[in-house]
């Protein structure tokens, strides 16, 4: 079980890291230093380095300090012109790249399914609606992988996220449905979990069930606000409203001024979620954490028969779903049925963007399991090997193709999330680089988060001569930091860049464990020296 204090949700961004983290982490990542921390509005910028040798030394005092004793720093900077090595620290030694890994998996997908691929959301029936608009039968909705069909890009109602799927069974001109509204997810081959993520991830957001039907990033908004009267259990909610997630509700409320302190708990493989603790009557803010679900395709099916509900097509069987393992004992020839209207997902450009900035795992890994499956065709069917695991062979293939030693990287999911990931700064630094020259350079790049503006840097190195100028990808899990990407130096110098911070557990108070990350990025931007001295 999972204890949390407050609301940890900032505005849905999606990081590869327990919840209750995410605060602490943001809020303390302002703290830029070298010597004794300070915040980054209020760095030196008078102190920064004119010489290629002082930026040398500094960047060395960073990483030297007495308090990294136990930690191992990874470090490769490149000017992407010349290709002169900047600076490098164990830059062949492989470190775990939190969710620098996604720089990895989006190159991949914009390489092989290029920028304006569109994944398709198909509804299916056995024949067509009859005369009066009967349909007799099932309705599938079979899902291909789309991650973006959730309310937050509906102006927060689900409902009209699916408008476009319903106004396509409309023109179809069914009235009615003689049978099952069907979520199928037998798209992708494989279990519904990423390689190596670990238990207590899964009940979290970021640890989300992957599913070829994918509906509001397969997870739950939570609310809980204090009962009307000190005894009364609190109130709990779910946004969006459904009952394909059960809520127990174990708490209760205190009298004025008392502590929240509020739990929350679902089973693997379950769709009961355990609410516990306590809030104070006069608590004027409410609690809200988001859970992940299980078995997404059902609810998918659940809304979407409750959207043709609304819109007066009449459905007489129930909604439910059906995998892979499903379709194995009964298989579908789609090709026989009928397609009586389809979805179609942002194109790739854009899903890039709602990759890499606030670093969303789920949609990495189904965009891996999506260049997996057109791995796929272009082999023999019959292959027990998963969608993720066609897609990890793709990216080996790609990678050496990008001239990156197959030596310097260990990538068994797309994500970050599995702690058995494992890459070199080299190859991270060799990977930009073979991006920075690529037709799609300028795709990848704008994907990334801008430092002091955007996604995950939005309130980091704010103040400093990074702000606006570092595009970059950060990584966190509980021992791994990164953050990697490209910078103009003050002098007009292109750089790509790889920081890696291992082992570190932190502990100076006042001070995040990305401080000297940023103040690396920040020494970087206001180079005003000449990297060829």
């Amino acid at each position: 079980m999972i204890a949390h204090k407050g609301d940890n949700r900032p505005g849905r961004q999606t990081y590869n890291r327990p919840a209750f983290r995410a605060t602490l982490i943001l809020l303390t990542g302002m703290v830029l230093c070298w010597g004794t921390p300070r915040l980054a509005a209020a760095a030196d910028q008078t102190n920064l380095p004119t010489t290629l040798p002082e930026l040398r030394a500094k960047i060395a005092e960073i990483t030297g300090q007495p308090r990294y004793k136990a930690a191992m720093w990874g470090i490769k900077i490149v000017q992407l012109a010349t290709r002169k090595v900047v600076y490098e620290q164990n830059a062949e030694k492989l470190f775990s790249p939190a969710s620098n890994s996604k720089l990895y998996t989006m190159a991949l997908a914009l390489d092989r399914l290029g920028p304006d691929y569109q994944i398709r959301t198909s509804l299916y029936a056995a024949e067509k609606p009859d005369g009066n608009g009967t349909l007799t039968g099932d309705l599938v909705i079979y899902g291909r992988g789309d991650p973006a069909i959730n309310a937050r890009r509906a102006g927060g109602d689900i409902f009209r996220a699916l408008e476009p799927l319903v106004a396509a069974l409309t023109n179809a001109g069914v009235k009615r449905i003689q049978g099952d509204v069907v979520g199928d997810e037998s798209y992708f081959h494989g279990p519904p979990l990423g390689g190596g993520w670990e238990w207590e991830d899964l009940q979290s957001y970021y640890g989300a069930e992957l599913s070829a039907l994918t509906i509001n990033d397969n997870a739950l908004q939570v609310v809980v606000k204090p009962g009307l009267e000190a005894g009364a259990p609190c109130w709990v909610s779910l946004v969006p409203a459904t009952t394909y997630l059960s809520i127990s509700n174990r708490t209760h409320t205190l009298a004025k001024g008392a502590r929240r302190s509020i739990a929350l708990y679902r089973p693997l493989g379950e769709n009961v979620l355990y609410v516990s603790g306590s809030m104070a009557v006069d608590d004027a803010s409410a609690f809200t954490d988001d859970v992940a679900i299980h078995q997404p395709a059902g609810l998918f099916a659940s809304w979407f028969k409750e959207a043709l509900l609304r819109q007066g097509i009449e459905v007489t069987g129930r909604a439910r779903s059906v995998n892979w393992l499903d379709r194995e004992i009964q298989p579908v020839d789609w090709t026989r049925w009928q397609e009586l209207g389809a979805l179609t997902s942002l194109p790739v450009r854009e899903l890039l963007a709602e990759v890499l900035k606030p670093s969303q795992n789920l949609y990495t890994d189904l965009l891996l399991a999506q260049v997996g499956m057109a791995q796929l065709k272009g082999r023999a069917p019959g292959s027990e090997e998963t969608a993720e695991q066609d897609g990890v062979r793709a990216l080996r293939t790609f990678l050496t193709e990008a001239g990156i030693p197959r030596s310097e990287t260990a990538l068994n999911e797309g994500s970050g999330l599995s702690r058995n990931n494992l890459c070199t700064p080299n190859a991270t630094v060799h990977l930009l680089e073979f991006m920075n020259a690529h037709k799609y350079s300028a795709v990848y790049s704008n994907a990334l988060p801008i430092a002091g503006v955007d996604g995950t840097l939005r309130r980091r190195m704010k103040g400093t001569a990074a702000e606006g100028k570092v595009h970059a990808k950060t990584g966190t899990l509980s021992a791994a930091n990164s953050l990697s990407g490209y910078v103009t130096t003050a002098a007009g110098e292109p750089l790509a860049f790889s920081l890696m911070l291992n082992r570190y557990q932190g502990g100076e108070a006042g001070t995040a464990k990305t401080a000297d990350l940023d103040t690396i990025a920040a020494l970087l931007a206001g180079f005003t020296g000449r990297t060829d001295q």
